[in-house]
Formats: C-alpha cells, structure tokens, sequence
C-alpha cells in the first residue's frame, strides 16, 4: 500500500496572520503529523491511503478545527482558525498586543500613518542580545553608540546623532539620567521586559516635535487575556577575561557624599586627609565570576476579566572590558602607545507593574509603574612608556515612571474618543568618589597625584497629555477623523559637582615606589589641597516648560489616506549656575516653533502601500550645553556655549513597502532632511589649549536611502536590511600657509553618520523538534567621531563588522534552553585621522595611508541559560 502526502497552511481567522507552531495530526493515525513552520505551513508525509482522512490543527488561544478530506487531494489545505475569545457579561477582553509576534509587528507597520519599523518580542528574544541598545541595532537604518566596555548605549537613526531623537516609554517621554544632556541610555532596560520595540522615523502632529531623527518608543509587556507566566536564567562568559585578570575595586566602601557635602557645606570648606577614605581604592585583580541574568513575568485577568494585570521582573550582572591602544591624538602628547585595559561589571535591575481596568466597554484606564535600574563598577588602567594612570569609577543611575491613562469612548459607534495621561518620572545618576591616580614610572607623581570626584544629578518631570478625536462618516464611504489635543511639561534638574586634587604626601625628595612604599592603592600617602573645586559650572540648577497644541484631520477614502497637521511648541530653557565665575550666573532661551505635517499612504496594490511625509521638527540643546562651563574631561577640556542656537529640519520620506504575508515585507524607501543650525561638538583652539564644544555648523543636508527584506520558508527565513546615508555640512577650517593661519571652507559628513549601514539575519525553526536559532551579521560604515576645527584633522572610525548567534531548543512542558553569543569575530575598532597637511609628518602607525588614532577590542561574549512558560 502506498502513501500520500498533504501540504497546507495555517492563519489566523480574522488577521490572516501565519500562525507558527500550530499541531498538524491525522485522526485515524495520531502518530503521524506535523507542525506549521516560519511561514505558516506545513507538510504530513507517508500517509497511509484511505478513501477520506480527517486533518486536525489545534493552536494555543485558538479553537481546533478538523476537516475530512480526499485521499486523491493534491491541493493546499488552508486551516483559517478562529480566536478562543471569552465572551463577559458586560465587557469582551481580547489580548490587544499584536507586536508580540512577527506577524503582529508587520501589521503594526502596515497600518501606520508615517514611517515605523517594529520589532517583535518573539523577535527580540530570539536574538543574541540582552539589552535594548543592542537590539535595536538589528533595526533598519539604526546604529548604535557604544558605552567604554563596548555594548551599546544610545541609537543613531538615519545618521542623526542620538541627540536627533527621543525615547518613549508606552508613548510617553522619559527623562535622561545624564548630567548633561537629554538622551536616553537604552542599555539600562533590559530586552526581556518589552511586549515590542517601535521606531518612528517621521513625525504626525500629535507626536512630540523634537524628533529629527525620529522616536524610539519602548512598549512594555502588556496583560494577557489569560494567565501567562515565564521565567529564565542564565549564565555566561566574556573571553577576554580567559587571558588577562579582572580588575575591580571595593566600591562599597565608597562615601557617597563628598567633604563638602558631609560637612553641611560650609563657607570655609578646607579639607584635610581625615576628610577622605582609602578603602574604596583597593583593588583585587582575579579572574570574574560568571556572568548571570534572570528574570520573571506573570499576567492574568480577575474580577471577571475586567482588571489585568501584568507584574515583571529582570535581572543581569555581567562583567565586560575593552582593551584599547592609542597611538596619537591630536593636542596631546604621548610617551609611545598608551595601553588602556577597561574592566567593567554591569548590574541592572527593572520592574514594572502595568494594570488596565475596563470600566465598561467605552472607557478604560491603565496605570504604568516602571523603575530601570543599572550600576557600574569600572576600572580603566592605561600606561604608556613614561606614565601611568588609574582611575576607579562607580556609576548608579535608574528611571522611575508613573504612568495614568485613560481611553474614553463617546457615542454611536464609538466616534467620538477621550484619551488623557498624568506622567510623574524622575531621573537620577550619581558618580561619587571617581577616582584617578597619577604615576610617573614607578612611582606616584609628586605633585597632581590623584583627584577624586563626586558628582550627582536628577531630572524630575510633570507631564499631561490630553487627545480628542472625532469620526465622521461620509455616505461614500469615505470618513474624516479630526484630532486636537495638546501637552504641558514642567521639567525640572538639578546638578551637583565637587573635585579635590591631590599630592603626594612624601614630597618630590622622597617619591612613593611601587613594590616598595606601596603594593595597593589605599595604601599610598596623600595630601589633599585645602580648598577642592565646588565653583564647577557642574552645579547648577535647570529647567525646562515646554507647551504645546495641535489640530490634525485625517481623510480615508478608497485607496487613499491623508493626514494633515501642524503642531506648536513653546520652549522655556533655563540654568542657574550656583557658583558663578566671571560669566553670567542665569541664562534663558525661549523660542516658539510651528511644526507642519502631511501624510498621504496610497494602496497601490494587494498588501502594499505607498508613503509620502513631510515633518518638520526641531533638538533642543541639552541642559548642560548653554552653561558657559569649563571643564577638564577623559582626553579634552570642555567648555559649554550660552548662544547655541536650537535646531529646525525639514524632513521628507518616501517608501514603498509590500507585505506578501503577513509576517513578511519588503520595503524601500527614501528620504531627505534639510537641517537648519544642526548641533556638534567641535574641537576649538584657544591660546594653547583644545576644547571641545557644542556648536551650529551652519545648513546641513542628510538624505539616504533604506531597504528592508524580510523572507521566511517552512524551516528558513531572512531578515535583511541595507541603508545609505549621505550628509553634508560645510564649516570654516583652519590652515596653516608658512608661519600663518587662514580659514578654509570644508565639506564632511555630519557627526556619527556611517554612509553604509548593514543587517543580515539568518534564522532557523525547525517546529517538530523544537529547534531554533539565528546567525547575525551587522556592518557599520566608517563615520566622524570627533570634529576638529583644522583642514583634515578630524577623527574617523573605521568600518566595523560584528557577527552574533543564539539557538534555543524547546520542550512540550514549557521549558527551553538557549544560547547567545556576541561579538563572535571580535573585530577591533579603529579610528584615525585622515591623511592631511596636520599629519604629513607625523611618526605613528597609520591605516591605508591615515595616522591610526586607537584601536579597540570588547571580546565574545557567551551566555546559556532555561526558560520557562506556563501552557
């Protein structure tokens, strides 16, 4: 007797979603089946014949289905499976997170009014990363800015420095822990917690105006429609620590408060060495322990589906580093190659609580606690062939968010619609007892022999947000939605600074000799000068209102959807320097900014649409960066600049985007921006000092192109993504011509942007068997890391490639095991300064012809660890 074979795909009833993992069996053989792969589909082979069989699928969440059908049937068999929803008294609950999955994610960006990318949380757990900063450099046209052990920090969207964008929390702006700046660290949430990931790249009306760049908006894990509980742990390793120590410093000893603050701070604040403690200064060198990562979620419905709640938890305590050689930079001198060897342990804790309570069908109300929490202990020991320096440096910073929302729902068939939020956030970073000691050989140096630093800051927000929109159907068909709603922020930060130089205590007669004087470093003998630095523009006090109002209308009419706006926003920005030296003690900025938008999507054809967008939008200059402040940073002074000028662009995009199935898509789009007093940090001379400082370069001009590819198979699948960017800002230069300096005009690239960005993603699912995994490939093109204010003197970071894989393998009781690895190739990052006029003669080792400025190497990264999910 023969056998047969059947093929067939399995959807969602209602969304068409492919639905992946569903159960293929044949009732009158249990023992023969199958299950849906990446795609949807599926294959039962060897069959035994018979005149009719009955297919069953059966899904999680779905009712199951059977059919009988011919034994002689050739064609694919289609499962569409309706929802198992749950029908209330007076409320129907049905789980509204459709960027959970793949499927759900393509959706999102299907439906959208202006340019989004979305990644999925299938999608993010399934990749090789453990934080956000590095999940989103997965993302089309996004790169990241990587922290001193080498993970990512912040996002660079299209080549706009992160400054260009802002980060959301449920669509509600957080504020920055930074001490100077607004942005966001992405490292500090963990990947686990989030339900999807979104980056807006263009801007409606009803969005907040300071996104040149775009938002990144962070939806986190949302109540489930029935309880739902996971768990995970794991371990790991980073090998760079299998060939050299780990060095770590006791920074629970550390006092967070300095002398100043510890003495009430006094008018007369003179210090003696009673003042200080050594004990945070010692340092153990060993090899770390494994790294560890944790985390727990569990959701569920009560009071009869009405209340949902959502409670979630994670873990990590990871140890990194980077080994750094520099060889020249400009301004400063060196001793041969300084050796710099970074070791860093990372901790972060996040939780958050997300309740929703259906009131009734119309109006509902969601209430969102979140607190990201990250410390980090750091060593960075550099050497060169004359000097030595240390330095000990312990981080805390976290972000509390408490969210109130409300979604209102008026009238016939809901037209009319009520959406408000209440937001309390607060901020806060502290760095006390930063400490650097200062060897000459081997010996400490007499005079300057260490400093230590506290500094600490917090950024405290108010926010409200208010929506009203209203539907009108017109009898064609067609239908207008009107929209007005506006926002009120009254931000505000504060900013302490206190920084004591030290001495050697045994004079330059009688110098302090390693393995002699002093084998650790509490145990060398300082003396603190009498008055530390409390007159740092560092401490300061800033504000920030920002106002706005918009109107929009949306028009639907058969294929077509059009979306007019115009948004205002008035900005009140000011500081107040606490101890004013020779410059103004406050300082303000006040602008008002008319922002227009228009969008139009057409459907071009089945599943496929066409994009056009304008926004303009504007960046804000950071707190710290209009206070004329002077301050001695890692390898240049700084100083701030009270005239910086905010920035406007104009900005233009246009895709086309095909969805062939429901998780797949194909997308190409353009885009331009035309930027008005774009914002960069430059290098300045002044008599003999360099300075680095935020400044308006004049126009800039920013346009690319964006491909994005996403292909699966039954076991196979492809995601792709290439973008190009070209920018264009031209500056005054300086030249030397004989013993004279002139000026120069010279066009480069805006800072931070890479003209070839690239992703490759393979992934693999083979559903019988429980297996998955995916290899990541992701290229970043060179780009301009520091500006200089002479002809062909700036600072560029070489091409890098990093290459990531994670394979997990599931279980019918709901456990998993898992793998991920990072930075497999381990490819140093170099940077350079391109051959020039400033460099002709310069001795150093150089790179196709440019003078190397550093080389960099993070090491792989390796973690295993178990999951759990209830069934």
């Amino acid at each position: 007797m023969g056998a047969a074979t059947y093929k067939g795909y399995v959807k969602d009833a209602k969304t068409g979603e492919e639905l992946i993992g569903a159960t293929i069996y044949i009732k009158e053989y249990p023992n023969i089946g199958s299950t849906t792969g990446l795609d949807g589909s599926f294959v039962i082979d060897n069959v035994p014949n018979a005149e009719k069989i009955t297919i069953v699928c059966s899904y999680i969440s779905y009712k199951t289905i059977e059919k009988t059908i011919s034994a002689s049937t050739t064609d694919p068999i289609l499962f569409d499976l309706p929802a198992d929803t749950q029908m209330l008294d007076e409320v129907t609950v049905i789980a509204h997170n459709p960027g959970r999955t793949e499927a759900g994610a393509r959706g999102i960006e299907k439906q959208a009014m202006n340019v989004v990318n979305v990644m999925s949380a299938k999608a993010i757990e399934l990749s090789p990363d453990i934080t956000v900063a590095n999940v989103i450099q997965r993302m089309s046209g996004v790169t990241i800015e990587r922290n001193s052990s080498g993970e990512g920090q912040y996002a660079i969207l299209r080549g706009m420095d992160k400054r260009y964008n802002y980060t959301l929390i449920n669509g509600v702006k957080i504020p920055s822990p930074d001490n100077k700046n607004r942005f966001v660290p992405l490292d500090i949430f963990p990947s686990e917690m989030l339900d999807r990931l979104e980056v807006t790249k263009s801007l409606t009306a009803n969005m907040e105006g300071d996104g040149i760049g775009g938002a990144v908006n962070l939806i986190m894990k949302d109540a489930p429609t029935e309880r739902q509980f996971t768990a995970n742990i794991s371990t790991g390793y980073n090998a760079m620590y299998f060939g050299r120590d780990f060095q770590s410093f006791n920074h629970g000893a550390i006092v967070k408060e300095s002398p100043y603050e510890a003495m009430g701070k006094p008018e007369d604040y003179q210090v003696t060495a009673d003042n200080f403690r050594n004990d945070n200064l010692r340092m153990k060198w060993k090899r770390p322990a494994p790294d560890l990562t944790a985390g727990l979620s569990y959701g569920d419905r009560f009071f009869g589906n009405k209340l949902g709640v959502m409670l979630a938890a994670s873990y990590l305590n990871t140890y990194r580093g980077k080994e750094s050689q520099l060889y020249y930079q400009p301004g400063t001198s060196h001793n041969g190659i300084e050796y710099r060897n970074y070791s860093a342990q990372q901790q972060r804790i996040g939780a958050h609580a997300k309740l929703d309570y259906h009131i009734t069908p119309q109006h509902k109300l969601t209430w969102y606690n979140g607190y990201m929490d990250m410390s980090e202990a750091e060593v960075r020991d550099g050497e060169d062939d004359k000097e030595r320096a240390v330095r000990m440096k312990y981080n805390h910073q976290y972000i509390i968010n408490s969210t109130l929302k409300g979604e209102h729902h008026f009238l016939e068939d809901n037209a009319l619609k009520l959406n408000w939020s209440a937001v309390l956030s607060k901020a806060y970073s502290e760095t006390p007892d930063n400490a650097e000691i200062f060897l000459q050989g081997t010996h400490v140096s007499t005079s300057g022999a260490a400093t230590r630093r506290w500094e600490h800051n917090s950024d405290r927000d108010k926010a409200g947000y208010i929506d009203l929109s209203y539907k009108w159907v017109l009898p064609n068909a067609s239908a207008f939605d009107f929209s007005v709603g506006g926002m009120y922020r009254d931000k505000k930060r504060d900013s302490f600074f206190n920084e004591y130089t030290f001495d050697s205590a045994t004079g330059a007669r009688d110098p302090q000799y390693l393995g002699e004087d002093w084998n650790n470093f509490d145990e060398i003998l300082l003396t603190p000068r009498r008055y530390g630095n409390i007159g740092d523009p560092l401490n300061y006090d800033a504000s920030e209102k920002v106002g706005a109002g918009y109107g929009m209308a949306k028009y639907t009419f058969n294929l077509w959807e059009f979306i007019a706006g115009i948004r205002v926003e008035h900005t009140d920005q000011g500081y107040v320097l606490k101890f004013p030296r020779d410059v103004d003690p406050e300082g303000h900025q006040k602008y008002t900014d008319v922002l227009p938008s228009f969008h139009a999507k057409y459907n071009v054809h089945k599943n496929a649409n066409l994009r056009l967008s304008y926004a303009r939008a504007i960046n804000r200059p950071s707190f710290f960066e209009i206070v004329p402040y002077s301050i001695i940073n890692e390898d240049y002074k700084e100083k701030g600049n009270p005239d910086l000028k905010h920035t406007v662009a104009d900005n233009i995009d246009l895709r086309y985007e095909f969805f062939p199935k429901s998780s797949e898509q194909f997308m190409v789009g353009l885009f331009y921006k035309n930027i008005q007093d774009p914002i960069e940090y430059g290098l300045i001379n002044e008599g003999q000092d360099t300075y680095y400082q935020p400044m308006n370069f004049g126009d800039a001009t920013n346009l690319g192109l964006e491909v994005d590819i996403m292909k699966y198979f039954n076991w196979f699948g492809i995601k792709a993504n290439y973008t190009y960017t070209h920018s264009k800002v031209t500056t005054d230069k300086r030249i030397m011509e004989g013993s004279e300096v002139r000026s120069i005009e010279q066009s480069r690239p805006l800072f931070g942007q890479a003209a070839h960005v690239a992703n490759l993603s393979l992934l693999f699912k083979d559903t019988n068997h429980g297996w998955e995994g995916q290899l990541a490939g992701s290229y970043t093109g060179k780009r301009l890391s520091d500006i200089s204010n002479w002809y062909d003197d700036d600072i560029w970071e070489a091409g890098y490639f990093q290459l990531d894989a994670s394979v997990e393998k599931s279980f019918d009781c709901g456990i998993s095991i898992f793998a991920k690895a990072s930075n497999l190739l381990d490819v140093p990052l170099l940077r350079y300064i391109q051959n020039g006029p400033r460099t002709a003669n310069i001795d150093y080792e150089r790179h196709d012809g440019n003078v190397i400025e550093r080389k960099e190497w993070h090491g792989q990264s390796i973690m295993i660890g178990v999951r759990y999910k209830l069934k």
